[in-house]
């Protein structure tokens, strides 16, 4: 059962699509009112866990934390970062309560959950103004299906979508691109997209074509699908100011455009220098902005990653000193560039303004759902653009955005901590809405090595989005850059071969507000020993991963919490070994991936492939101790998406 209450006069966020009743009082949370606040406080019990709040560093579990609901590029995030790129305000409480609660706001939120062992949990609103949901069931996977069917079903991307997903900032000309293709066939590693970073663009400036660079791009569109390959280019916020351009033109004209305090067109420093951002908040402006991508689809191009949407700001019209100078000393001096980058972000934030229905917004206020209206944006202009299905992810995004695209979890550091947080994100994404998710697989910032990166793609295997992307600064991160390339071809080739169950349960999981990835005391919530687990996985009905995420050893300890089948995939094989419930040591060396098949369940396994347009889903083979296996499959392409397209196999 779902309920609100509503204080104020909130904005609405358009979070939930469900019409929702009206509740009387607000159940296990006490409530200090304040002028511009509002202070919720829960008791909690010891053997409380609390789940949820999507995108945040921490555990699965979020007691012993503070975390703030503010949109941020954090690219250098650690432990004790509060904000990262996304606000995902969804609190479930599993203990001898259950019970789930969204603070649906835009403004920013603090979430104290045990912080310093308070024992309780404290969330201080920075408005008076916002709905609060309440959901209660009788576990927390029930409460999350409850909540997942309020806020509408989640995006379906195209089969392709699922193939992996080679990206780096810095492939600057065809021939890149090429090199690229050319680099993966030559490894028999398996390919279906290659993302298309900033360096495209003519000066870094959206809906444009560097065209020395690539003075044909629809040929070369033509050209990569061909080759069974799909172009992914990037699009950010910000539009150049530059008079003469089309874009900015008509987003001038046409009022699209946020305003500063004193009511001139707000100026802020990104990529391409000084640009506007548009007013997404605007119905208007989102139709405006998504019509602009038909830049791409007549171009043959089909598949796109929105980013620097919180909005990311170098500098202001606001600044102090000489933009380019503030870069120069951030630089310099890194810790007093996080400090001034803080106090200069509040500041602009601050600064410009949103119109949306006739009322002035201040971008503060409402700040936290930029990113999600900038996907709603570009996701409702493709729908009118294309009559199939596309692919759209986001960096930044608020509650809600799941319906219209997914989301990588932004700039992460190929380090081991980062890996972990890629197992713990998942999970908790899942229970927001946001199924097509992934991270920047080996890490965006600093240089992978090869074994973190071989266990990063094991992990990457089973997620959604599986993109291996990395920064201009980096040592060459391609899967065929590191030696014997037998073993990246070894664990990418798994995912080719589970494409027809990873597609087919996500597929259903989005029809039936589900989740495809969930933890482990999701489906066991009754066993004691599976609830701190965070490091073993469910993904969709059947597998349980339990990937080794620790450097320098091929070995670690799973608990199983009932009878399973052990899959050992070696590149070639897949090793069945029926195993007893309880802890055992598995053991996997770099080049191979070991998971498990729930009890009674089947697994649909494909024959090798390098390009989902080979994936054949009449071609399978069963693996597991079940009986049958319900089916999901497609085209891969069509709108027309239902349960009607399950059949269900026997083995």
């Amino acid at each position: 059962m779902i309920s609100k209450i509503i204080y104020g006069d909130p904005f609405e966020t358009d979070s939930i699509t469900q019409d929702v009743p009206v509740a009387t009082q607000l159940n296990y949370f006490s409530l200090e009112r304040g002028e511009k606040t509002q202070i919720f406080t829960c008791p909690l019990e010891c053997n409380d866990v609390v789940y949820g709040l999507g995108e945040t560093m921490g555990a699965v579990n979020k007691r012993g934390g503070r975390y703030i609901s503010f949109n941020t590029d954090t690219a250098e995030h650690n432990d004790s970062t509060p904000s990262l790129y996304a606000s995902h305000n969804l609190l479930i409480l599993d203990g001898n309560r259950h019970f789930g609660i969204f603070f649906d706001t835009p403004a920013r939120v603090i979430f104290e959950i045990d912080y310093r062992g308070s024992g309780q949990i404290r969330v201080v609103c920075e408005t008076a103004d916002l709905k609060v949901y309440q959901i209660e069931a009788q576990s927390s996977y029930a409460i999350t299906r409850e909540f997942l069917n309020a806020i509408g079903p989640a995006y379906l991307p195209p089969l392709w979508a699922f193939g992996y997903c080679q990206s780096r900032f810095g492939y600057k000309c065809e021939q890149d691109f090429r090199e690229v293709l050319e680099g993966h066939k030559k490894a028999g590693i398996p390919l279906d997209s290659i993302c298309m970073d900033i360096d495209y663009m003519d000066r870094f400036i959206d809906f444009t074509v560097n065209e020395k660079n690539f003075p044909d791009l629809k040929a070369f569109s033509e050209e990569m699908g061909n080759e069974g390959i799909h172009l992914v280019p990037i699009v950010d916020a910000g539009i150049k100011v530059e008079p003469g351009n089309a874009v900015y033109e008509s987003g001038v004209k046409g009022g699209h455009f946020c305003r500063n305090k004193e009511g001139g067109l707000f100026r802020a420093c990104v990529w391409p220098g000084m640009t506007h951002f548009p007013d997404f908040l605007n119905p208007e402006t989102r139709r405006w902005f998504g019509d602009q991508y038909k830049f791409y689809t007549d171009r043959g191009i089909e598949g796109f990653w929105n980013d620097m949407n919180e909005p990311a700001i170098f500098y202001s019209e606001y600044a102090k000193g000489p933009g380019k100078l503030n870069m120069i000393l951030n630089m310099l001096f890194p810790k007093q560039r996080k400090e001034k980058q803080a106090r200069d972000l509040v500041r602009d934030y601050q600064s410009f303004f949103h119109n949306a229905g006739g009322r002035r917004y201040c971008h503060y206020d409402v700040h936290n759902l930029y990113g999600y209206l900038m996907t709603r944006a570009s996701s409702e202009g493709l729908q009118k653009l294309l009559d199939h299905r596309f692919l759209l992810f986001s960096r930044s995004s608020y509650i809600g955005a799941g319906r219209y695209g997914g989301v990588w979890t932004g700039d992460n550091t190929s380090c081991w901590e980062h890996l972990k947080l890629n197992l713990r994100h998942m999970p908790s994404l899942n229970m927001c809405g946001f199924l097509y998710s992934g991270a920047d697989t080996g890490g965006f910032m600093g240089d992978t090595s090869r074994e973190l990166l071989l266990r990063w793609l094991a992990v990457s295997a089973f997620t959604p989005l599986m993109r291996n992307h990395t920064g201009n600064f980096t040592k060459n991160q391609e899967a065929y850059q590191f030696g014997d390339t037998e073993d990246f071809r070894s664990i990418i080739s798994l995912r080719y071969r589970l494409l027809p169950y990873i597609y087919s349960e996500y597929m259903k999981a989005a029809l039936t507000s589900d989740m495809y990835i969930k933890p482990l005391a999701f489906l066991f919530p009754e066993d004691e020993q599976a609830k701190p687990i965070e490091d073993q996985l469910i993904v969709g009905g059947s597998i349980m991963i339990a990937p080794i995420i620790k450097e320098g050893t091929t070995e670690r300890t799973v608990y199983l919490p009932e009878d399973m089948t052990q899959v050992v995939y070696d590149g070639m094989d897949f090793v069945c070994t029926p195993v007893r419930k309880g802890t055992v040591t598995v053991k996997a060396r770099l080049h191979e991936v070991v998971f498990f098949i729930l009890k009674d369940k089947l697994l649909p396994i494909g024959k090798p492939i390098t390009n989902t347009r080979d994936v054949d889903f009449d071609d399978l083979t069963l693996l597991g101790d079940g009986k049958e296996y319900a089916l999901y499959s497609d085209d891969g392409m069509t709108r027309d998406c239902s349960l009607k397209n399950v059949r269900v196999m026997k083995k």
